[in-house]
Protein backbone atom coordinates (compact mmCIF):
# COMPACT_ATOMS: atom_id res chain seq x y z
CA UNK A 1 0.00 0.00 0.00
CA UNK A 2 1.67 3.49 -0.74
CA UNK A 3 1.63 6.43 0.97
CA UNK A 4 0.63 9.52 -0.36
CA UNK A 5 3.58 11.72 -1.05
CA UNK A 6 3.55 15.72 -1.76
CA UNK A 7 3.51 17.05 -4.80
CA UNK A 8 7.42 17.40 -6.37
CA UNK A 9 8.50 18.57 -9.42
CA UNK A 10 10.88 16.48 -11.29
CA UNK A 11 13.94 18.55 -10.53
CA UNK A 12 13.06 19.23 -7.24
CA UNK A 13 12.86 15.03 -6.91
CA UNK A 14 16.20 15.73 -8.40
CA UNK A 15 17.27 18.46 -6.23
CA UNK A 16 16.44 16.02 -3.02
CA UNK A 17 18.45 12.84 -4.35
CA UNK A 18 21.60 15.13 -4.73
CA UNK A 19 21.15 16.75 -1.26
CA UNK A 20 20.97 13.05 0.15
CA UNK A 21 17.44 13.05 1.12
CA UNK A 22 15.94 10.16 -0.73
CA UNK A 23 14.51 8.06 0.10
CA UNK A 24 11.88 9.21 1.82
CA UNK A 25 9.22 7.52 4.71
CA UNK A 26 5.85 9.04 4.96
CA UNK A 27 3.05 8.83 6.60
CA UNK A 28 -0.58 8.20 4.29
CA UNK A 29 -2.38 10.42 7.36
CA UNK A 30 0.38 12.70 7.58
CA UNK A 31 -0.46 15.82 5.77
CA UNK A 32 1.78 17.32 3.36
CA UNK A 33 2.34 20.61 4.99
CA UNK A 34 3.64 18.58 8.06
CA UNK A 35 6.04 16.06 6.09
CA UNK A 36 7.62 18.78 4.26
CA UNK A 37 8.00 20.59 7.57
CA UNK A 38 9.74 17.81 8.91
CA UNK A 39 11.97 16.94 5.89
CA UNK A 40 12.97 20.32 6.05
CA UNK A 41 14.00 20.39 9.95
CA UNK A 42 15.82 17.19 8.89
CA UNK A 43 17.83 18.44 6.25
CA UNK A 44 18.74 21.39 8.73
CA UNK A 45 19.80 18.44 11.63
CA UNK A 46 21.89 16.99 8.92
CA UNK A 47 20.18 13.81 9.69
CA UNK A 48 20.18 10.67 7.34
CA UNK A 49 17.50 10.81 4.88
CA UNK A 50 14.60 9.00 6.38
CA UNK A 51 11.85 10.53 8.13
CA UNK A 52 11.31 7.60 10.46
CA UNK A 53 7.14 6.56 10.71
CA UNK A 54 7.65 5.62 14.19
CA UNK A 55 7.85 9.34 15.46
CA UNK A 56 4.34 10.15 14.38
CA UNK A 57 1.69 7.51 16.80
CA UNK A 58 -1.30 6.22 15.87
CA UNK A 59 -1.43 5.28 12.22
CA UNK A 60 0.12 2.64 9.91
CA UNK A 61 3.85 2.13 8.98
CA UNK A 62 4.41 3.06 5.68
CA UNK A 63 6.49 1.83 2.95
CA UNK A 64 10.04 3.36 1.14
CA UNK A 65 8.90 5.41 -1.53
CA UNK A 66 11.94 4.99 -3.64
CA UNK A 67 14.72 3.15 -3.22
CA UNK A 68 17.97 5.00 -2.90
CA UNK A 69 21.57 4.36 -0.58
CA UNK A 70 21.26 7.23 1.64
CA UNK A 71 25.15 9.36 1.94
CA UNK A 72 25.49 8.49 4.96
CA UNK A 73 25.53 4.64 4.45
CA UNK A 74 22.18 2.16 4.97
CA UNK A 75 20.24 3.46 8.10
CA UNK A 76 17.40 1.43 9.30
CA UNK A 77 14.89 2.43 11.83
CA UNK A 78 16.26 2.90 15.96
CA UNK A 79 16.11 -0.29 17.70
CA UNK A 80 16.71 1.18 21.79
CA UNK A 81 15.05 -0.70 23.31
CA UNK A 82 12.49 0.67 25.66
CA UNK A 83 12.03 -1.49 29.44
CA UNK A 84 9.55 -2.79 31.09
CA UNK A 85 9.11 -0.33 33.86
CA UNK A 86 10.65 2.89 34.88
CA UNK A 87 14.00 1.53 36.45
CA UNK A 88 14.94 4.31 38.54
CA UNK A 89 13.31 6.11 41.34
CA UNK A 90 14.46 9.09 41.96
CA UNK A 91 14.39 10.67 45.41
CA UNK A 92 14.25 14.28 46.97
CA UNK A 93 17.60 15.94 46.21
CA UNK A 94 19.36 17.29 49.79
CA UNK A 95 21.91 19.39 49.80
CA UNK A 96 24.17 20.59 52.29
CA UNK A 97 22.96 23.96 53.46
CA UNK A 98 20.02 23.93 51.75
CA UNK A 99 17.65 26.41 53.09
CA UNK A 100 14.51 24.80 53.71
CA UNK A 101 12.33 27.60 54.13
CA UNK A 102 12.99 29.33 50.86
CA UNK A 103 12.51 25.85 48.98
CA UNK A 104 8.76 25.84 51.40
CA UNK A 105 7.95 29.46 49.76
CA UNK A 106 9.68 28.43 46.47
CA UNK A 107 6.97 25.84 46.51
CA UNK A 108 4.04 27.52 47.05
CA UNK A 109 3.95 30.59 44.09
CA UNK A 110 2.43 30.88 41.39
CA UNK A 111 3.81 31.67 37.53
CA UNK A 112 4.37 35.29 38.41
CA UNK A 113 5.31 34.67 41.87
CA UNK A 114 7.95 32.17 40.44
CA UNK A 115 9.57 34.20 37.34
CA UNK A 116 9.61 37.23 39.84
CA UNK A 117 11.31 35.16 42.65
CA UNK A 118 13.76 34.16 39.96
CA UNK A 119 14.56 37.49 38.23
CA UNK A 120 15.06 38.85 41.99
CA UNK A 121 17.07 35.69 42.93
CA UNK A 122 20.51 36.58 44.46
CA UNK A 123 21.22 32.95 46.27
CA UNK A 124 24.33 32.12 44.67
CA UNK A 125 27.29 33.76 42.66
CA UNK A 126 25.85 33.53 39.22
CA UNK A 127 23.82 36.31 39.95
CA UNK A 128 26.88 38.56 40.23
CA UNK A 129 27.68 38.85 36.49
CA UNK A 130 24.26 37.96 34.65
CA UNK A 131 22.43 40.81 32.82
CA UNK A 132 19.02 38.98 33.52
CA UNK A 133 18.00 35.96 35.09
CA UNK A 134 15.88 33.27 32.10
CA UNK A 135 13.08 31.17 33.44
CA UNK A 136 11.79 29.43 31.19
CA UNK A 137 9.11 29.60 27.86
CA UNK A 138 6.63 27.56 26.38
CA UNK A 139 3.35 26.16 27.14
CA UNK A 140 2.68 26.07 30.53
CA UNK A 141 0.44 23.22 30.39
CA UNK A 142 2.47 21.30 27.84
CA UNK A 143 2.75 17.35 27.92
CA UNK A 144 6.82 17.86 26.71
CA UNK A 145 9.24 20.00 29.21
CA UNK A 146 12.64 20.03 28.44
CA UNK A 147 15.82 21.12 30.50
CA UNK A 148 19.03 22.14 29.43
CA UNK A 149 21.89 23.44 31.02
CA UNK A 150 21.80 27.22 32.00
CA UNK A 151 21.61 30.56 29.78
CA UNK A 152 24.43 31.56 26.99
CA UNK A 153 25.29 34.93 26.18
CA UNK A 154 21.93 35.88 24.17
CA UNK A 155 20.10 34.07 26.30
CA UNK A 156 21.44 35.79 29.39
CA UNK A 157 20.64 39.56 26.98
CA UNK A 158 17.01 38.07 25.62
CA UNK A 159 15.72 36.31 28.78
CA UNK A 160 14.69 33.57 27.07
CA UNK A 161 15.91 30.06 26.92
CA UNK A 162 17.49 28.58 23.58
CA UNK A 163 17.52 31.69 21.40
CA UNK A 164 21.08 31.23 19.69
CA UNK A 165 22.54 28.47 17.59
CA UNK A 166 21.58 25.56 19.82
CA UNK A 167 17.98 27.35 20.13
CA UNK A 168 17.33 26.73 16.43
CA UNK A 169 18.78 23.44 16.00
CA UNK A 170 16.27 23.02 19.09
CA UNK A 171 13.53 24.16 17.15
CA UNK A 172 14.77 21.80 14.15
CA UNK A 173 15.18 18.61 16.48
CA UNK A 174 11.37 19.32 18.01
CA UNK A 175 10.04 20.16 14.56
CA UNK A 176 11.65 16.66 13.41
CA UNK A 177 9.39 14.92 15.44
CA UNK A 178 6.16 17.33 14.62
CA UNK A 179 6.76 19.54 17.56
CA UNK A 180 6.95 23.47 17.67
CA UNK A 181 8.21 25.63 20.79
CA UNK A 182 5.45 26.74 22.54
CA UNK A 183 3.11 24.68 21.42
CA UNK A 184 2.58 21.50 24.21
CA UNK A 185 6.41 22.13 24.94
CA UNK A 186 7.59 23.69 27.62
CA UNK A 187 11.24 24.80 27.61
CA UNK A 188 13.33 25.29 31.07
CA UNK A 189 17.08 25.28 32.62
CA UNK A 190 18.92 23.67 35.19
CA UNK A 191 19.98 27.35 36.28
CA UNK A 192 18.77 30.47 35.48
CA UNK A 193 21.37 32.48 35.47
CA UNK A 194 24.56 32.37 32.85
CA UNK A 195 27.24 30.94 34.15
CA UNK A 196 30.79 33.13 33.41
CA UNK A 197 31.85 32.81 30.05
CA UNK A 198 29.66 29.34 29.31
CA UNK A 199 31.47 27.24 31.61
CA UNK A 200 28.99 23.77 33.12
CA UNK A 201 27.34 24.64 36.25
CA UNK A 202 28.27 23.97 39.52
CA UNK A 203 26.54 21.21 41.65
CA UNK A 204 25.83 23.68 44.29
CA UNK A 205 24.78 26.48 41.91
CA UNK A 206 22.61 23.85 40.38
CA UNK A 207 21.01 22.99 43.81
CA UNK A 208 20.40 26.20 44.59
CA UNK A 209 18.34 26.63 41.37
CA UNK A 210 16.45 23.07 41.85
CA UNK A 211 13.71 24.27 43.75
CA UNK A 212 12.83 27.06 40.94
CA UNK A 213 12.92 24.04 38.57
CA UNK A 214 10.69 22.00 40.63
CA UNK A 215 8.19 24.23 40.96
CA UNK A 216 8.38 24.91 37.29
CA UNK A 217 7.80 20.60 36.71
CA UNK A 218 4.95 20.49 39.05
CA UNK A 219 2.62 23.88 37.46
CA UNK A 220 3.64 22.72 34.20
CA UNK A 221 2.32 18.83 34.92
CA UNK A 222 4.40 17.29 32.03
CA UNK A 223 3.55 13.60 31.08
CA UNK A 224 7.51 13.22 29.86
CA UNK A 225 10.56 15.24 30.93
CA UNK A 226 13.30 15.42 28.23
CA UNK A 227 17.11 16.27 30.01
CA UNK A 228 19.22 17.71 27.57
CA UNK A 229 22.78 17.33 28.17
CA UNK A 230 24.19 16.14 31.85
CA UNK A 231 23.72 18.60 34.11
CA UNK A 232 20.17 18.68 33.53
CA UNK A 233 19.92 14.83 33.60
CA UNK A 234 22.33 15.38 37.31
CA UNK A 235 19.75 17.79 38.49
CA UNK A 236 16.51 15.72 37.65
CA UNK A 237 18.08 12.53 38.59
CA UNK A 238 20.31 13.39 41.84
CA UNK A 239 22.60 10.87 40.13
CA UNK A 240 25.91 11.32 38.18
CA UNK A 241 25.07 10.43 34.71
CA UNK A 242 27.25 9.81 31.51
CA UNK A 243 24.83 10.53 28.45
CA UNK A 244 25.95 7.75 26.20
CA UNK A 245 25.25 5.21 28.97
CA UNK A 246 21.87 6.64 30.10
CA UNK A 247 20.44 6.85 26.50
CA UNK A 248 17.55 5.00 25.15
CA UNK A 249 16.50 4.50 29.00
CA UNK A 250 13.40 5.67 31.37
CA UNK A 251 14.07 6.94 34.67
CA UNK A 252 11.82 8.95 36.61
CA UNK A 253 11.61 12.45 38.59
CA UNK A 254 8.99 12.07 41.36
CA UNK A 255 6.18 10.44 39.52
CA UNK A 256 7.08 12.10 35.86
CA UNK A 257 9.04 9.96 33.09
CA UNK A 258 12.54 11.38 32.38
CA UNK A 259 14.71 10.11 29.11
CA UNK A 260 18.16 11.78 28.38
CA UNK A 261 19.99 12.74 25.21
CA UNK A 262 22.35 15.23 24.21
CA UNK A 263 22.62 19.12 24.73
CA UNK A 264 22.08 20.97 21.01
CA UNK A 265 25.02 22.87 21.78
CA UNK A 266 26.74 19.77 22.30
CA UNK A 267 25.63 18.31 18.74
CA UNK A 268 26.78 21.63 17.45
CA UNK A 269 30.70 20.95 18.23
CA UNK A 270 29.77 17.24 17.50
CA UNK A 271 27.62 16.80 14.54
CA UNK A 272 28.77 13.19 14.06
CA UNK A 273 25.76 12.23 17.12
CA UNK A 274 23.09 13.54 15.62
CA UNK A 275 22.22 10.50 14.27
CA UNK A 276 22.51 9.42 17.85
CA UNK A 277 19.83 12.43 19.20
CA UNK A 278 17.66 11.63 16.02
CA UNK A 279 17.36 8.18 18.15
CA UNK A 280 16.92 9.34 21.23
CA UNK A 281 13.75 11.57 19.35
CA UNK A 282 12.30 8.83 18.31
CA UNK A 283 12.59 6.94 21.38
CA UNK A 284 10.73 9.80 23.21
CA UNK A 285 7.86 10.26 20.45
CA UNK A 286 7.35 6.34 21.18
CA UNK A 287 7.54 6.72 24.97
CA UNK A 288 4.92 9.31 24.48
CA UNK A 289 2.60 7.39 22.49
CA UNK A 290 2.99 4.39 25.00
CA UNK A 291 1.97 6.52 28.39
CA UNK A 292 -1.38 6.12 29.91
CA UNK A 293 -3.76 8.91 28.99
CA UNK A 294 -4.26 11.38 32.00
Amino acid sequence: MNPTLPAQSPRRAAVLREMGLGPLWLLRSLDAARAEAALQARAALGFASTVNAEVFSSVTRAQPAESQASPLGPQSPPRLQQPAALPVVVTEKVAPHRDSGREQRIATLDWDGLEEEIRSCQACVLCERRKQAVPGVGDRKAQWMLVGEGPGAEEDLRGEPFVGQAGKLLDNMLAAVGLRRGEGVYIANAVKCRPPHNRTPESAEIDTCLPFLARQIELVQPRLLVALGRPAAQALLNMEVRIGAARGQLFRYRNTPVLVTYHPAYLLRNPQDKSKAWEDLCFARRTMADLPQA
